[in-house]
């Protein structure tokens, strides 16, 4: 059975659209069997990673877990959902978690202390191998990704890997709505209240001003967009997604840049005009180059200009045109 796999490598260098949109079509409905809803979960855990892959398409279980744990913990802990009777190890592998720190159910897991975060992570890791990685791999038969336990390294296809950026909102969509209506047939009133409501909001916002305090003390005080001086006066420092967070869904140092209060709420949802991406590559720059922060900072380490050019391109394409101007 695939969901036993150790290793598993490309079987298709090449797809078309089409191909994909099909495997897709299939991973979604009824055609493809599922106890549990981890493949959505996996599904949703390569969207949110899919501008943190390496030169070579690669991902560190490592990450893919820290977003799965994330995603169940809010919707078993946090809302009280079931996700399948014969996939309970990721449920009980959280509940263990839980009642071992003493944690109250309202605790979204952004909120949770470091340590714990990563104690859910590699929990979590541990029941991906066994029971996510090779099921989503035999359904798309081993097309759309290859994976090694041993070396915990995840390699999308490179076709697929453009495809969902390019067709990120909308895979989203879908998949939100297909997790929400497997999972409506597992709970019972109260718990599908806003249903759709407590899927789509799992990738919860984490306070920025760890990133603030970063960016603080390696740049000058000053709103990346207008100039304004942010030391004096009332003028009060914010952090914002360069790329909108509703877009990005996660927190990157790359992706954030100091403002002033009034550009931060003008800008809102909104994309920057393109002639700030040139100056947030070149902040980048300046960023990687300060190897303390890179240390500290694993996303710093697979940064490249590309990408940031790509993600700007991709939001456009996801339907980000209402440009915005300071």
């Amino acid at each position: 059975m695939s969901h036993k796999l150790r290793v598993g490598e490309l079987q298709a260098l090449y797809l078309t659209e089409e191909q994909i949109w099909r495997t897709f079509t299939t991973i979604l409905t009824t055609r493809s069997k599922k106890s549990a809803t981890y493949k959505y979960g996996l599904l949703k855990a390569m969207i949110e990673n899919l501008y943190q892959v390496d030169e070579k398409e690669v991902v560190t279980y490592e990450q893919l877990a820290y977003s799965f744990a994330k995603i169940y913990w809010n919707l078993v802990i946090h809302h009280g959902l079931e996700q399948g009777t014969s996939g309970s190890a990721v449920v009980n592998r959280l509940i263990e978690i839980q009642r071992e720190e003493g944690i109250p159910k309202d605790i979204t897991f952004d909120k949770l202390d470091a340590t714990i975060q990563v104690k859910a992570t590699t929990r979590i890791k541990t029941v991906m191998k066994t029971n996510v990685f090779g099921a989503l791999y035999g359904d798309t038969q081993g097309s759309f990704y290859a994976f090694d336990h041993k070396e915990e390294r995840f390699q999308f296809n490179r076709a697929v890997l453009s495809f969902m950026r390019k067709y990120q909102l909308l895979m989203v969509d879908l998949v939100n709505y297909h997790m929400a209506k497997m999972i409506e047939k597992l709970n019972d009133v109260p718990h599908i209240n806003y249903l759709l409501e407590k899927v789509e909001s799992i990738a919860k916002r984490s306070t920025l001003k760890p990133f603030e305090r970063v960016l603080l003390q390696y740049f000058e005080k000053s709103c990346f967009y207008c100039g304004k001086h942010l030391n004096k006066g009332q003028a009060k420092t914010h952090v914002d997604h360069f790329i909108p967070w509703s877009f990005v869904q996660s927190d990157q140092l790359w992706n954030l840049v100091l403002t002033c209060s009034h550009c931060n709420t003008s800008k809102n949802d909104k994309l920057p005009v393109r002639d700030y991406l040139s100056l947030v590559v070149e902040r980048n720059e300046v960023l990687v180059g300060h190897q303390e922060i890179v240390t500290q900072n694993q996303h710093l380490m697979n940064y490249k200009e590309e990408k940031m050019i790509h993600l700007y391109d991709y939001s456009i394409q996801n339907g980000y045109e209402n440009i915005w101007l300071p």
